[in-house]
């Protein structure tokens, strides 16, 4: 049970959202740490500890290798057997599978390659430099982990979601939730493709709270250069123009702490006086190529995002690009009625993602199921 939180995480991984977030239905967190971040195997420990409350009919162990159209619902075919039933909820998510650039393959073999899937601690890397490809949330966890362990960093980075851990006395995210940012339904936004594939924000978990931007790498000795573009003759090309990547996150981020503002002047909210954020700092001269056959960089981690994995579903409802065509979870319904969708990025609302999130789209996804089943689609 919770296989990818057991198997599939690195060590150090907690949670981004605050223990006081981690609400399942009728199953919240009740620790002594509420402003704390839950370990990967705590996590793993939670969802089995959910399911025997809830006294789920969870079958562990079991793979489905295959979901088909029949006559009147669906043909869920596993490692354990068959099952015939009229609706179906793909809930396995969207991090399946490390997503990383067809050049991978080309890369000196002298280079050993990971992706956070294989990755689990520094002691398990070759000494030498180790090249972070990708700033998000995982690569920038990453690349301190790494750095702290004595190794040289390089970070590739490319578009990126500067967050602070803490925003006037409190965790970024109880002001998403509190503002009203995470409640944003998918409906209401203007590009949702766009907010769909935004990278995760730059944030940690670490018991101290503290912000993991790319200043703080920096001050740790970590190398930034550019998105890596290409690769030739064995040499990582890197794009220029960091000074508008580093602007745009910096913009955006000033934006939405502006907002938070706004709303705690026209509420009364208590909290601190805003927190000055410096802008985001530009090296000098990055590096725009780099030779991986030179013995500089030993190792390379992808931290280049993840896909989800849909080899086992044999009905017409992915697009050209492998992604699943739903409406707010509501799977093409032309081409298969019946299927539905939860757990993927805005599926619903901005926090479909998170364990906190996951209720709200949960019950409205089981209302339309319901009125499906009772032969009429129950209105949004």
């Amino acid at each position: 049970m919770a296989n990818s939180w057991r198997h599939e995480r690195w060590d150090s991984l907690r949670l981004l959202t605050p223990n006081w977030q981690t609400d399942l239905p009728g199953y919240a967190y009740a620790g002594p740490d509420p402003d704390g971040y839950l370990t990967a195997v705590e996590v793993a420990d939670l969802i089995a500890g959910y399911a025997a409350a809830s006294a789920a009919p969870v079958r562990t162990g079991t793979a489905v290798t295959s979901l088909r159209r029949t006559e009147d619902g669906y043909a869920v075919v596993t490692t354990a057997g068959e099952f015939r039933c009229r609706t179906v909820v793909l809930a396995s998510g969207a991090c399946n599978l490390p997503s990383v650039p067809d050049w991978q393959a080309a890369v000196p073999a002298k280079v050993d390659q990971l992706t956070p899937f294989d990755y689990r601690a520094p002691d398990q890397l070759a000494d030498g430099g180790v090249l972070v490809v990708g700033a998000s949330a995982t690569g920038v966890q990453l690349a301190d982990e790494i750095r702290r362990s004595g190794r040289p960093v390089v970070l590739s980075v490319g578009e990126h979601v500067r967050l602070p851990r803490l925003y006037r006395g409190r965790d970024v995210l109880w002001w998403m939730a509190a503002s009203g940012v995470w409640d944003q339904r998918f409906d209401e936004l203007d590009d949702l493709d766009r907010a769909r594939r935004l990278p995760s924000p730059q944030l940690a978990g670490t018991p101290e709270r503290r912000t993991l931007d790319l200043n703080a790498l920096v001050a740790d000795g970590v190398e930034l250069v550019g998105r890596w573009a290409a690769l030739r003759d064995g040499r990582a090309l890197f794009s220029g123009g960091l000074r508008n990547v580093f602007s745009l996150a910096d913009l955006k981020m000033r934006r939405l702490l502006s907002t938070f503002d706004e709303w705690a002047e026209r509420t009364g909210a208590a909290a601190d006086a805003p927190d000055p954020y410096a802008p985001t700092g530009v090296p000098e001269s990055a590096r725009l190529q780099l030779d991986l056959g030179s013995g500089e960089i030993r190792t390379i981690v992808w931290a280049t995002g993840y896909r989800p994995d849909y080899a086992w579903l044999d009905v017409p409802v992915l697009d050209g690009r492998g992604r699943l065509r739903h409406e707010g979870g509501v799977v093409d319904s032309a081409a298969s009625p019946g299927l539905y969708a939860l757990g993927l990025p805005v599926l619903r609302r901005r926090k479909s993602t998170f364990l906190y999130g996951i209720e709200d789209d949960a019950r409205e996804i089981v209302g339309h199921l319901a009125g499906h089943l009772a032969g009429h689609v129950a209105g949004w």
